[in-house]
């Protein structure tokens, strides 16, 4: 990622370093375009920040990432943005221009009848702040080299990047915008030194002003910007290791910065604007690039990095063991193989340059700028007190041994009390800085819960590098996709996990004789785009956010990761199957079923290398990027007909089930109906076990077959607890609960035949009811779309689901006439429906609508039910109030691992509030 401001000062003040700043960057002109989409980001009032009075403001409130397939560094959607603004800035090195770039995107939606009956019913003001219909955008991320500005200026010049865009962004839309408009006077935020150089050029290229902003301020305004706005911005690397790093806002500050491009700046950080260089060392990136070319005739700083790959720093430094026979120091804990002097043996050998390696010279100078500036950073720490360090600029640009060589010196200097960290978006702290600079009054307070990042094919792909800009158009990426496969690149199988390759940490180890070192690019992250989603909020039930975890499952355990891979390739062929029957069968769909396919492999591929490419990564964050891929290629909802024939099927035997059940006593209704919820949470087209079972009978002989074989005890079963808790012990009653918030799962016999007898039977009790439902489609789970309808064909065989329907507003014809003409809600208790803001088999509860989050503060009982959401997600979560958790458990691996049980077990797990 390109650096942001790396041409800072040496330690002794030296101006002509910042001529050479960023000497060490990428060589790829235009290669790397990425997005971060935002909409709520870090309040920055920098008081240091000069703002510009001269642009209409910005409003970065809510940003979000949003990026391609193997993108490193992201594009930031702006939702709420709707003023003219100048949408460009840029950090002008020495050898890359970073450039941030702002193009609108827009999102409409309608409120319906229904929204407005329960935003009544659950006391949501008509005032609410709503995300739609938005005006936003997106900020991307592009590095020209500084050599070739020609080519940037025309890339500037063909998007019309310097100019006012009323309409929506031509690069989005495929066409410029016949609003747009030259803007008399405008200006272009820059930093780097290029800002100062290239001053006439942009004039009379592009009519615009450069107007400088000072590099120290937008570096810590783009530091402080991505540490909060981005939920694992932050992640340590030790032994080829990544580990992603949540920090909690309150306790961001003081931090210290270290910026390494030519020379490295050390700026300690106490708030937003609040910030001072405490320190500095001249030998940085530059030295490294100046030193290698010099000693190794590399042509260019990849090249140098490259070598570093394959050295071996024996055969030049001189370690502990060679001045003291092979034996460690141990009186003063130094290893053999500790360095005890970088170069060391080259004064004691009779040898020349062209006697030593490139590759062993170039891994020794790593190595000893590398612990140079690891060891100054630790020192620096330790004079202000300061715990955490970190650490960007380009000269680390997502290198595995730079960074384990910087993480080394910090641990062994600080006796492990102190971890070097990185950030994912290390090159573009300073574009991004003087981007935010054009908001005059300050970013609002940021909201990371309503952020969310997302990993789409968007620009061709070779080699592990994006080439060229984002693909907006559909066909033009199944094209490229097309082509992709015909390289022979099409993944069909998981790679088996390699172990990890050693990496030579401080000197105590060196590269593997057997080959197995770490490639340049083994380290780098992919930055997906960051969307913003204002409508996200923390569930207010959740008994504590900051340590709440959705996934249950470890993927970092040994095998988890291949066994889960090999379980999503195994179901590719199916849904691609479903997908494309559910538009038709066309050639159209089968062609971009077949891209979807390949693009959804090449992505577990990319994981498979390297796990955390796309930040931290669990089961549900697997499963919700196979969604987005099938959205992607414009696959609205794979399952769709098989859920009306699940639906049907099930509405036709509901009215026979609901007479059972009315003829039983309370106490064994209320077994029934739990006993029905687990047999028909059977019916889940994401387990293979489940699709199989399809082939043996009708769905509703399933369901029978699967209620017949309940057995208690089930594997987990708290059922005794349960119903104590709703019918009591002797004669004393408990009181109902208020209202009770029900995750339901799949369309079919699970939501017809399980969870609404289920939900009749607390309306019964005097319970308001929510129903709580994905927004988008995933597999064949229901969504809060489809369930009005449903509840209106259940209503029909039920009195007590009609009055409870027509109170919550779903339907909304049945609701009585009032004198005026308008509808009068109904004094029964409510049954609503609320989307989740979910479109996954899973979900993340630092992530709800603020329907659901509205509709659970009055809430007194959740009821997560399925595997996704109550085992794969959340079957350790801990809520405020009281907590059921129903699931039939169809994967042997998860029943041993989860339950230590077998396949169709049952979970019943209740938790009372507290």
């Amino acid at each position: 990622m390109a650096g942001p401001s790396e041409d800072y000062q040496s330690s002794l003040g030296n101006d002509d370093v910042k001529d050479q700043e960023d000497a060490h960057e990428s060589s790829n002109p235009v290669d790397e375009e990425q997005d971060i989409e935002g909409d709520s980001m870090a309040h920055l009032a920098s008081n240091s920040i000069h703002r510009s009075s001269s642009r209409p403001q910005l409003d970065l409130s809510k940003a979000a990432i949003q990026g391609t397939f193997e993108e490193r560094d992201p594009t930031i959607l702006l939702p709420n943005q709707s003023d003219d603004i100048s949408h460009l800035a840029l950090d002008i090195g020495g050898s890359l221009i970073k450039l941030v770039y702002f193009s609108r995107h827009e999102e409409q939606s309608t409120v319906d009848k229904r929204k407005k009956t329960v935003k009544q019913r659950l006391g949501i003001s008509n005032g609410i702040r709503r995300s739609y219909p938005i005006l936003g955008g997106r900020l991307h991320f592009v590095k020209f080299e500084t050599n070739k500005i020609n080519e940037c200026l025309e890339f500037i010049d063909s998007k019309q990047l310097h100019r006012s865009v009323s309409g929506v962004d031509a690069h989005h839309w495929g066409s410029e915008s016949p609003n747009s408009q030259p803007i008399d006077n405008a200006v272009i935020k820059a930093t780097g030194g290029g800002a100062f150089k290239f001053t006439d050029l942009f004039r009379e290229r592009l009519g615009v002003s450069i107007e400088k902003e000072d590099e120290m301020d937008c570096l810590v305004a783009g530091a402080n910007f991505l540490l909060k706005a981005i939920r694992h911005e932050a992640f340590t690397h030790i032994e080829g290791q990544k580990e992603f790093v949540q920090i909690d806002h309150n306790e961001l500050f003081p931090y210290l910065l270290v910026n390494i491009g030519s020379g490295v700046s050390m700026i300690k950080v106490d708030g937003d604007g609040k910030f001072e260089r405490v320190s500095g060392t001249n030998v940085g990136g530059g030295t490294y690039w100046g030193l290698g070319r010099l000693l190794t005739k590399c042509k260019s700083f990849d090249e140098l990095l490259e070598l570093s790959q394959r050295g071996d720093n024996r055969t030049i430094d001189m370690l502990v063991g060679d001045i003291y026979g092979g034996m460690d120091y141990s009186k003063i804990g130094l290893s053999a193989s500790t360095i005890a002097s970088s170069f060391g043996k080259a004064i004691s050998e009779n040898k020349e340059l062209k006697d030593y390696r490139p590759e062993d010279i170039s891994l020794s100078l790593l190595r000893m700028i590398s612990y140079n500036i690891g060891q100054i950073s630790y020192l620096n720490a330790l004079r202000f007190g300061l715990k955490r360090i970190f650490f960007g600029g380009f000269f680390i640009r997502g290198h595995a041994y730079t960074m384990d060589t910087i993480s080394f010196a910090v641990h062994f200097w600080s006796r492990g009390e102190m971890q070097a960290m990185f950030l994912r978006h290390e090159g573009f702290l300073g574009a991004l800085g003087a981007f935010m600079s054009y908001e005059k009054h300050g970013l609002d307070d940021l909201m990371v819960h309503q952020l969310v990042e997302r990993f789409p094919m968007g620009a061709p792909y070779t080699g592990g590098n994006i080439h060229g800009p984002p693909l907006a158009d559909l066909n033009e990426k199944i094209s490229w996709m097309e082509k992709f496969v015909l390289k022979g690149t099409e993944i069909t199988a998981p790679v088996p996990m390699a172990k990890p390759g050693t990496t030579g940490l401080g000197g105590f180890e060196v590269p593997s004789s057997k080959g197995g070192t770490l490639r340049s690019d083994a380290s780098a992250l992919n930055v997906g785009v960051l969307h913003l989603v204002p409508t996200l909020e923390v569930f207010p039930l959740l008994a504590d956010a900051k340590t709440y975890e959705p996934n249950t499952i470890d993927l970092s355990e040994t095998g988890e990761l291949e066994y889960w891979f090999t379980v999503l390739l195994e179901h590719l062929p199916d849904l691609v199957d479903k997908a494309v029957a559910s538009e038709g069968g066309t050639d159209d769909a089968k062609r971009r079923g077949d891209a979807f396919a390949r693009a959804f492999s090449a992505h577990l591929a990319r994981l498979m290398e390297e796990p955390a490419a796309y930040g931290k990564l669990g089961l549900a964050n697997l499963l919700e990027l196979r969604e987005e891929c099938l959205r992607e290629f414009q696959f609205v909802d794979a399952y769709r007909s098989i859920k009306q024939r699940e639906n049907e099927a099930s509405l036709a035997v509901l009215s026979d089930l609901l007479m059972e059940l009315d003829s039983m006593s309370e106490e064994t209704r209320l077994l029934t109906l739990i006993e029905g919820v687990l047999a028909a949470n059977i019916f889940d087209w994401g387990s293979r076990a489940c699709v199989d079972l399809y082939h043996k009978g009708t769905i509703i002989e399933i369901y029978r077959m699967s209620r017949n074989k309940m057995q208690r005890p089930w594997r987990v079963d708290d059922f005794d607890e349960f119903k104590e808790r709703m019918l009591g012990s002797g004669f004393q009653k408990p009181r109902p609960h208020k209202r009770a918030l029900l995750f339901v799962d799949n369309s079919g016999a699970d939501i017809v035949l399980g969870m609404l007898p289920l939900a009749r039977e607390l309306l019964r009790r005097g319970t308001e009811v929510v129903l709580v439902a994905n927004s988008l489609p995933a597999l064949n789970d229901v969504t809060a779309m489809e369930l009005p309808a449903i509840v209106a064909e259940a209503a029909k065989h039920c009195d007590i689901l009609r009055r409870a329907a027509e109170a919550g507003g779903l339907l909304v014809d049945a609701m009585t006439n009032t004198i005026d003409g308008s509808k009068e809600i109904s004094s029964s208790v409510p049954l609503m429906v609320v989307e989740n803001g979910c479109g996954s088999p899973c979900i993340d509860l630092r992530q709800v609508s603020s329907e659901l989050a509205a509709a659970a503060k009055d809430a007194d009982l959740v009821i997560l039910e399925g595997m996704g959401r109550a085992l794969h997600t959340n079957l350790n979560a801990r809520f405020k109030c009281d907590a059921l958790k129903l699931a039939m458990v169809k994967n042997q691996r998860l029943a041993e691992k989860l339950v230590k049980g077998k396949i169709y077990d049952c979970v019943c797990k209740y938790e009372p509030a507290g």
